[in-house]
């Protein structure tokens, strides 16, 4: 295969997928979608449809496949070591006031929307198998993470590990990874009529979830980042997703784990960290830089890194 054929199969996965997010753009521009409509769709992906997609995809897997141990304990380990670094330049170079917003813009992607989409694109059943079990992994560490480094810098948060724990455990995507293992592991029956409802329900999952993360995203915060949201989003996009590649491929991650992990260190910064940091009475303006930032800028760099990695061989 040509070099630019490979650059061809990789756009038929990755221009679909931000399509869809400048769909819910133009949408919102237009004002055929409102923030009604995104925060009711966005509400109903969290806590059904996305969990319904993740329960059936781990089920139909094979766990041994599914349940990678070597990637999910590299994910975790790249993702603390990335918050700890960002933490770090944070407290050196960035005003305090920023420093909790920064650092979670620098760590927490979109990997439950966007990165999953994109796994499950390009590898099918293994992706989504696969996907559903990291992202499993990331909500949870990205949820205490982000209380943490939020709390620290808050003038009204004070973390509680109680408090996050709860939280966790009714976290609706959590649960259905857990269930999902659960399932796969009887080998539970499910009845086809039942299945083929729940995949028609899954099946709204990416597009509408793409079309929600395009409807908050808004171009005149990209035209106001500031310096503190230009460094954020080159650590987000660019620094983390780079060292954490190369770090797994000197451990032996290689092929379609290291295309994988680089979805899901390259992903732009989720748009659940604006409504976390506003919570938290952090700087939303810098937060929702950030996210728009790293959205635009991520459509180059994560088509980018997926050509590079498969040029290389993997």
């Amino acid at each position: 295969m040509t070099q630019v054929n490979v650059l061809s199969e990789i756009l038929g996965v990755t221009a679909p997928v931000f399509a869809m997010v400048f769909m819910g753009l133009l949408l919102r521009k237009v004002k055929l979608i409102n923030d009604s409509f995104i925060q009711t769709a966005s509400t109903l992906t969290y806590k059904a449809t996305m969990p319904t997609l993740f329960f059936l995809s781990i089920w139909q897997a094979d766990l041994q496949s599914a349940f990678n141990a070597k990637l999910v304990l590299f994910l975790c380990a790249a993702t603390v070591s990335g918050f700890l670094a960002s933490w770090w330049w944070a407290s050196r170079f960035v005003p305090y006031g920023q420093r909790g917003v920064f650092v979670q813009g620098a760590f927490r992607g979109n990997c439950g929307v966007v990165s999953f989409a994109l796994v499950a694109s390009y590898y099918g059943d293994y992706g989504l198998s696969v996907g559903g079990v990291l992202v499993g992994f990331t909500i949870l560490l990205f949820n205490v993470l982000s209380v943490l480094i939020l709390s620290i810098y808050s003038p009204t948060l004070k973390f509680s590990p109680a408090a996050v724990g709860k939280e966790l455990l009714k976290n609706p995507l959590i649960i259905a990874v857990v269930l999902g293992m659960l399932a796969s592991a009887i080998q539970l029956y499910i009845p086809q009529w039942l299945l083929k409802s729940g995949e028609y329900f899954a099946g709204l999952t990416l597009p509408l979830a793409l079309i929600c993360v395009g409807g908050t995203l808004s171009l005149a915060g990209v035209k106001a980042s500031g310096m503190s949201a230009t460094q954020s989003s080159a650590i987000k996009i660019a620094i983390l997703p780079v060292l954490a590649c190369a770090a797994a491929w000197a451990i032996g991650i290689e092929g379609r784990d290291l295309i994988i992990l680089w979805m899901f260190f390259s992903s732009p910064t989720a748009a659940a960290s604006f409504a976390m940091a506003v919570a938290a009475g952090g700087d939303g303006k810098l937060a929702a830089n950030i996210i728009a930032l790293t959205t635009l800028v991520s459509i180059v760099s994560m088509t980018i890194g997926i050509y590079a990695l498969t040029a290389l061989g993997h």
